[in-house]
C-alpha cells in the first residue's frame, strides 16, 4: 500500500513539475548543417523540442535576406517532447544552399508566446524540381460504358528526374486514381525514372468497376523527388455515359425448334434435325443495366449454314459489341460462337451517329427476342451433338455462356 502511494505522489510530483515548466525547452537541431539530396549522409535534420503545457507550435526559417519560410503552422501539441524531420523542403521546393535561422514557436491557450532560434546551414542542395513534359490527356472526353466507342483515354508524359508520381481525377471533393501505367521504362521502383510513362485509362470498367459520375474532372499528376521537390500539372477531361454494361438471357431460357419439322420427335431431353434441315432456337434479351449497350447485325432471324460464321457474313467481331451466339460441340470455326445475331431487329434500337457513323444500341430496360437458324449441311462429329446459346459482348467476356445445352440428333 505504501508503494502504491508512493508511485502516486511521484507521479502528480511528475505532472505538477512538467505542468509548471517552461513553456518552449530542449529545442536542438541535428545535424546542424545538412545538404538535401540524393545519397547525402546528412540529406535532413531532425529538430527536437519540448513543451511543458498545451500549446499549437509553429516551425519557420528566416533566411539572410530576412524572407521567413514556414515549415510548421500553430500545430496543436500536448505536453511532452517532439521530434521533425526536415528536408530542407518548405512547400513544394527544397531552399536554396545558404545560412538560415530554424525558430520554433510555443503559443499557449493564455497567449503566452516562447521562441526559440537555432542555427542551420543549406549546402549542395537539390532544389531542382521533376518535369512532366508534354504532358497529355486525350481524348478531352470520354464515355466508359465499353461500347468500344470513346471507351479509353491515354494520358502521357516525360519524366526529367526520378521523382514518385501519383496521377488521379479530381472533381474537387472526391479523388479518383487513375492505376497502373500502361507503359514505362522502370522497373520495381518507388521512384518512378526518367523517360516517358504512358497510362490507358477506362475509368475502372475492365475491373468491373463503376466509373467516376458523369462530368469534367481535373486529371492530376503530382511528381515528388526523394528530397521534397514537387510538380503538379494538370488538364480537364470530361466523362458522359459512364457506367458498367449489364444484359441478361431472361430466365435463362431459351425455346428450341427443328424448322419446318414440329413432328420428328425422339426422346424428350433431344431435338431430331436431319441433315440439310435447319435448327432454330429464340431468346428473350434485357438490358438491365444503367448504359445502353452497342449490338450489330446480322439481324434475328438471320439463317447460317454450318460452313458459314458471322465473319464470311461480313459481319466481324467488333470490340465492344454485344450479340447472341449459338456453338456446338465438334465446333470447327477455330473460335467460341461461329454463328451470332444482333439484339433485336434494327428497327427496335436506338440509331446513334458519332462522327458520321451510325451505331445501334439498345437502351436501358429494353427487352428484345432474338431467334437465329443453322442449316446443318455438314456432317457433325457424332449423330448425337450438343449445342447451346451465349450472350456474348464481343473482345471483352463471354457474358452468358453454355446457356441451355439443347442435344440434337443429326440424321444422315
Amino acid at each position: 500500500m505504501l508503494k502504491r502511494l508512493a508511485a502516486i505522489a511521484l507521479f502528480l510530483f511528475a505532472l505538477s513539475a512538467c505542468s509548471s515548466g517552461a513553456l518552449l525547452d530542449q529545442v536542438s537541431l541535428n545535424p546542424s548543417a545538412i545538404s538535401p539530396r540524393t545519397g547525402s549522409a546528412n540529406a535532413a535534420t531532425t529538430i527536437h523540442y519540448a513543451v511543458g503545457r498545451p500549446a499549437n507550435v509553429s516551425i519557420y526559417l528566416i533566411d539572410t535576406q530576412g524572407a521567413r519560410h514556414d515549415f510548421r503552422t500553430d500545430q496543436p501539441r500536448a505536453a511532452g517532447t517532439y521530434d521533425a524531420l526536415f528536408t530542407g523542403a518548405v512547400g513544394d521546393r527544397v531552399l536554396p544552399d545558404g545560412k538560415y535561422t530554424v525558430v520554433v514557436e510555443a503559443k499557449d491557450a493564455a497567449g503566452q508566446v516562447a521562441k526559440i532560434e537555432k542555427p542551420l546551414t543549406i549546402s549542395g542542395a537539390d532544389s531542382t524540381p521533376p518535369e512532366l513534359l508534354n504532358y497529355t490527356v486525350f481524348p478531352a472526353s470520354f464515355t466508359p460504358n465499353q461500347d468500344g466507342i470513346d471507351d479509353r483515354v491515354t494520358i502521357r508524359y516525360y519524366l526529367t528526374k526520378p521523382a514518385k508520381v501519383d496521377v488521379y481525377l479530381t472533381d474537387g471533393k472526391n479523388r479518383y486514381e487513375v492505376g497502373e501505367k500502361k507503359t514505362t521504362l522502370c522497373l520495381k521502383d518507388e521512384l518512378s525514372c526518367v523517360g516517358p510513362h504512358e497510362y490507358d485509362y477506362d475509368g475502372g470498367i475492365d475491373q468491373g468497376a463503376t466509373p467516376p459520375p458523369n462530368g469534367t474532372y481535373d486529371v492530376i499528376a503530382d511528381a515528388v523527388d526523394a528530397v521534397g521537390n514537387r510538380t503538379v500539372v494538370s488538364k480537364k477531361l470530361t466523362i458522359s455515359d459512364g457506367g458498367v454494361p449489364r444484359a441478361t438471357i431472361t430466365n435463362s431460357g431459351v425455346d428450341w425448334a427443328p424448322q419446318g419439322l414440329p413432328s420428328l420427335k425422339v426422346e424428350p431431353s433431344a431435338l431430331l434435325v436431319p441433315l440439310g434441315n435447319t435448327l432454330t432456337f429464340t431468346v428473350t434479351v434485357t438490358n438491365i443495366g444503367p448504359v445502353p449497350i452497342r449490338t450489330a447485325g446480322p439481324e434475328p432471324g438471320t439463317v447460317y449454314t454450318t460452313s458459314e460464321n458471322f465473319n464470311t457474313l461480313g459481319d466481324y467481331e467488333q470490340p465492344g459489341v454485344w450479340r447472341v451466339g449459338l456453338d456446338s460441340e465438334g465446333n470447327s470455326a477455330g473460335r467460341p460462337y461461329p454463328y451470332r445475331w444482333q439484339l433485336g431487329s434494327s428497327k427496335e434500337l436506338k440509331h446513334v451517329t458519332i462522327d458520321g457513323k451510325e451505331y445501334l444500341y439498345l437502351m436501358p430496360g429494353q427487352r428484345v427476342t432474338v431467334s437465329g437458324s443453322v442449316r446443318i449441311i455438314d456432317k457433325p462429329p457424332r449423330i448425337n451433338v450438343y449445342y447451346w446459346v451465349g450472350l456474348i459482348q464481343e473482345d471483352v467476356r463471354f457474358v452468358e455462356d453454355h446457356v441451355e445445352p439443347k442435344m440434337v440428333t443429326v440424321e444422315y
